[in-house]
Formats: structure tokens, sequence, C-alpha cells
């Protein structure tokens, strides 16, 4: 729930209010987006390019995604031309300035000094600029933005804002046309961008779209009832797909708070290798494992198993996926009783295809493409994807999802040449859904003397990442130990002082000393370092192992 108002929601408010109870009372996250043309990442792409440097915003545009394809390559082309183009027309100035009372908080994209420029001007004058990456420009003019910034600068900060501006970044949105290579394509996209320029729009200051603004606040305060706003607006809403048609496997988990010392950390994996490279031997190490296997691999692991495959129950035939979400029953039904502390799901990508073969059979087709335009592809992803965030969901200590991965795609790089993408067996659309998931995606290395690794680094190649932050390692030993420590090491910094704390004393201090200077410093954010609490070794009764079996040798 929030704790002061925003322009973004308010507006979000006046343009549906389901969506505004969504996001911010009931606090319903969803799964990252996997669009390489997504609003959201590449504007936040162009402010970091501006307030840092072109490689700063194109590795956090990267790190973004679990693995980068020919389509973000085209993205990052865009972006490669427009920052240094702003960096050239735009003067310089305090970029990513807070500002923030007990009200109303709020973000300047760009604060330029008047008197920098203009010698002879009042101190503590600035001129306000907004980077919108859009071509909806009359939109925006029109919109209540700069208007509420500058109400609020100048009353917390007491500053005077002299002119505002909106910097408008324009799209090139063209596709790829059949017969047109991926070389020819991309110099069209150069060609078009040249065609391009940016513009920079001053916005005459109305204070009327203030008070409107303090309107919709008011209604934030006393509407109790949020009703759906159908608009075309719905088309790029996250929660669409619940609206519509009730499904919820896009939620994602909450987000990570403080939790009580002593407190069992819960941990889901997703972990990806070659055949044979210990993945299976790596999950048989986790406390209290039960294996949900598909191939059969399971003679030299000790953790109990359940087979998930077609049987029969006299001369009815059970599909595979029938098991699998049987089996997801029980547990749900036993957690906390049954004695287990890990699942594991061995492998990912052929639950994937026994779900396939579940819904052909359901819809009587022999292939998504028989089901309609895009229709049988849904159908299917919603099952999967809503039978998955089910497991996910799960109460126990650790869930562990196994995959093999595939070498077998390629991306081309803005020179031409060609480099093999490394990712999950799985449809991309469906993985990217999956690594939102989960805390960690981590390939199994297998090094040129048998050692293996887990590396959590992802790079444009190479499908990873994860959510947990402020880790210093990149690559552990595969062991399952070592694994713990880098939760550990994660969940240390649930406990330290949060940035927000931080820079709001940080804000205080700047305030006092603008008093003094009239100019606005960058606020640099400091956390302190706590001590780690131990939490106390509990002996629980534990499923029985399988003996492990041994190798004939002949």
């Amino acid at each position: 729930m929030m704790d002061r108002f925003h322009f973004s929601t308010c507006e979000c408010f006046d343009n549906c209010p389901k969506r505004f109870e969504l996001r911010y009372k009931k606090d319903i996250d969803t799964l990252p987006s996997d669009d390489p043309a997504n609003p959201l990442i590449l504007g936040t792409a162009i402010h970091r390019g501006m307030e840092k440097d072109m490689e700063t915003a194109i590795r956090e545009y990267v790190n973004s995604y679990p693995v980068i394809t020919d389509e973000h390559i085209n993205e990052i082309i865009k972006l490669e031309h427009w920052i240094p183009r702003m960096k050239e027309l735009l003067p310089d100035g305090f970029h990513e300035v807070n500002f923030k009372n007990d009200v109303y908080e709020g973000t300047a994209d760009l604060l330029v000094p008047c008197t920098k420029y203009d010698g002879e001007l009042e101190h503590g004058q600035f001129d306000l600029y907004d980077f919108k990456y859009s071509n909806n420009i009359e939109h925006y003019m029109e919109s209540r933005q700069l208007h509420v910034y500058k109400y609020f600068l100048e009353m917390i900060k007491g500053i005077k804002i002299r002119r505002m501006y909106f910097v408008f970044v324009p799209k090139v949105q063209i596709k790829q046309k059949k017969d047109e290579s991926l070389w020819e394509f991309r110099n069209r996209i150069k060609m078009e961008l040249d065609s391009k320029e940016i513009q920079i729009r001053q916005v005459i200051y109305d204070y009327s779209k203030v008070v409107d603004f303090y309107s919709t606040c008011m209604k934030i305060g006393l509407t109790n009832q949020c009703n759906e706003n159908r608009s075309y607006l719905c088309n790029w809403c996250e929660y669409k797909e619940y609206c519509e048609k009730g499904e919820t496997y896009m939620f994602n988990l909450p987000k990570p708070t403080r939790r009580h010392a002593g407190e069992t950390a819960r941990r889901k994996l997703w972990i990806y290798g070659g055949p044979f490279s210990g993945k299976t031997t790596f999950a048989d190490k986790a406390p209290g494992p039960l294996n949900l296997n598909t191939d059969g691999n399971i003679n030299f692991v000790t953790m109990q198993y359940v087979p998930i495959k077609d049987t029969y129950e006299g001369r009815q035939k059970i599909l595979a996926w029938q098991t699998f979400k049987d089996v997801i029953d029980e547990l749900e039904r036993t957690a906390g009783q049954n004695g287990f502390k890990t699942i594991v799901v061995d492998l990912l990508e052929d639950t994937y295809e026994a779900c396939r073969i579940f819904m052909y059979n359901k819809l009587g087709i022999s292939h998504e493409s028989d089901a309609g335009f895009g229709k049988g592809w849904d159908i299917i992803k919603t099952e999967y994807l809503s039978t998955m965030r089910r497991l996910m969901n799960l109460d126990y200590e650790n869930i562990i999802l196994l995959s093999h991965e595939d070498d077998s795609k390629d991306i081309t790089k803005k020179s031409g040449d060609k480099i093999t993408s490394i990712k999950p067996n799985l449809p991309p659309k469906v993985a990217n859904k999956i690594a939102g998931m989960v805390d960690i995606v981590a390939r199994v290395i297998v090094e040129d003397d048998g050692t293996r690794t887990l590396n959590f680094k992802a790079n444009e190649v190479i499908f990873g990442g994860g959510r947990l932050k402020n880790i210093s390692a990149t690559t552990i030993p595969l062991d399952w130990d070592e694994l713990v420590k880098v939760y550990d090491e994660a969940n240390s910094n649930f406990f330290e002082e949060s940035a927000e704390d931080v820079q709001n004393d940080e804000l205080e201090g700047a305030e006092e000393e603008k008093e003094e200077t009239d100019t606005i410093e960058p606020i640099e954010v400091k956390k302190p370092v706590e001590k780690k609490i131990e939490e106390p070794e509990v002996h629980e009764e534990k499923p029985a192992r399988r003996t492990r079996r041994t190798r004939k040798v002949r």
C-alpha cells in the first residue's frame, strides 16, 4: 500500500481504478515482461544513460531479461543512437532528483540551474526537463505531470522552476519484412532513426492542473470500490488476462520483506546444464528431497521419487500431465506433514511436453495450430503456467526445477557475427515466465578438468540471473552448502537499514547545505553492515532415502 501520492499512481487511478487497486492497494506484482520493446524497461534505460553513461544503460537493459535475442539487439541499436544525441542536445544539470514530503513523492529527470547559463538571474532558479520515449506528443503536452512537479518541487525544495520542458525521443517501430534479411532490416532501422529528430517542447504552467491532481487524490481517499475501466489501454495492462479470463499465473511472489530471526529461508531455483553435468546429484544433497521424475534417471541418487509418466488404471490411460497435477494436489494437501522439505522437478521440459499432449487429447487436436489462430498456443501456455504457479507456491523449503540446456539457436550481433545462445530447453515465452517465478536461474558448467560449477551470471547469450540482490559470487562450486551460503548472504541484506531511510537522512543534510549554496547535491546512498544472526539448529525426522544403486563392473 502506498504511503505517499505519486503522479503515476494518480494517473493509474484515473485510467483504471481496478488496475490501481491491484497494483497499489493489494500490492499484486506480476511476472517481469519478456517484451524487448517494453516501454518501462526502455524508458529506464534512457534515464540511466542520461544519468550515468551508455554502458550502464545497455548493461541494465540486458540484465532486465533472462536471455537476449535478435529483437533485443534491435532495441539496443536504437538506444545507442538516441542517448548520445540527448547528451549533446540537453544542458548539464542534476539528474534523477528525488523530492518528497509527507504527502507527495516524485523524481525530476533533469534540473538545470539557470544561473549556470545566465549569471544575471537570481539564484535558486531551475529549468525542469522530463524525458519521454514516445511518439504520442499531444497526449503528454496535455498531461498534468510537469505542472504537479513544479508545484511540489517549489514547495518541498524551496526552489523556483523557471521553465518546464518535455524531451520527446521518437520511437522507431518498423517490422522486419518476410523477404528481408536481418542485416537489411537493421540498416533500415538506422535509416529510419536518422530521419527522426528529438523534440523539446516547452510547457506553460497551469495551476488548475494541480487542482485537478488534488481532486484525484481526494477520490482515491474516498473510494472503497475500484471498478474496471475497459479501454484501449487494456492491451498494455499487466493484469489483462486476470481481468478478462481470471488467470493468475502471471501474479508474482510477494516482494521480499524483513523476516524474523530464525525463520526458514525458502529457495526457488531453476538449474540447467548439459546431460550428466550433475544437476540431479546436486539436488540430491538438498534436505528431505522428493523427485518428480520424468526421465527415469534416478539409479544413482538416494532421494525418494514419483515417476511422472503415462500409466493405466484398468483400461483407462492416465496421461503424465494428469499424474503431475495429482502429485501437486497431494503435496499441497500434506505440506508440513509428509516430512519432505525439497521438491525437485526433473526434467522441466518433459512436463511441458506432457502438458501439450494432455491438452491435445482434451481439445481433440494434433498440434497447437489446429485450434485456430494463436488459440491453441494460448490455451496450452495458460494451462502449463497456471499449474507451475501452483507448484512454485507450495509450502516447502526448496523448489528446484531441472532442465537440459539448448545451444541450437544463434543470435546476430550488430556487427553481423553470429553467436550461440545458451538457454534451458523450453520455449522462450514459457521460459521467460518460469524465470520470473524463481529466485535464481543458474547454469551448471563442467570444466575441462571435470570441476563442476554453478553460474548465476547472465549475459547476452547465456540465460540466467535472478532476484537475489547484493551477492558477491556469480560462480560457486556445484555444492548445496555453497548455494545456501549465497542465500544467507542475500538474506542478511534484509536486516540492513533500507536505502530509503538512509536517503531521507541524506536529503535533510542536502537541504541544509542547499540553503547555503543554492545548489542540489547528488545523494550518495550508503548501507550499514549488520552482524549476521545465527539461526538455531533444528533436528527433524526425515523421510528415508533410497539406497544408492552401485554400478556393476563388466
